[in-house]
C-alpha cells in the first residue's frame, strides 16, 4: 500500500516504513504528525484518487529529527561599481518516518 501526499508545497509517494525529509514542521522529536492532504491511496486491489484530496484518508508519521540541509552559497555583484556580496543558506527540514496509512 502506498499514498501520495502533499506537504510543504511538494508531493511525496510514501509507503509504511519510509523516511522522508520535508519542509520544517513545528513539532517535537518523537511526536506524531498526521498528514491529511492525501492525493492518492493505492493498494493491490484498488486505487483512490482525490478531487483534490481523498476524503477521510491520512498518513500518520513520527518526527525522527529536525535539521538543516547542505549549505548553498551565493554571490551577487554589480559590474563597475565595486559592490560584492557573498551569502549562504541552509534550509531547515524535518525528517519523518511513516507509521501507517489510514483510509
Amino acid at each position: 500500500m502506498y499514498a501520495v501526499v502533499e506537504t510543504g508545497g511538494k508531493q511525496f509517494k510514501l509507503a509504511v516504513g519510509d523516511t522522508i525529509d520535508v519542509e520544517k514542521i513545528a513539532a517535537d522529536v518523537d511526536s506524531q504528525v498526521v498528514l491529511d492532504k492525501v492525493l492518492l491511496v493505492a493498494d493491490e486491489a484498488d486505487m483512490r484518487v482525490g478531487k483534490p484530496y481523498v476524503a477521510g484518508a491520512s498518513v500518520v508519521t513520527k518526527v525522527v529529527s529536525q535539521g538543516k540541509g547542505k549549505k548553498i552559497t551565493g554571490f551577487k555583484y554589480k559590474a563597475k561599481e565595486n559592490v560584492r556580496k557573498r551569502y549562504g543558506h541552509r534550509q531547515p527540514y524535518t525528517r519523518l518516518l511513516v507509521e501507517s496509512i489510514q483510509v
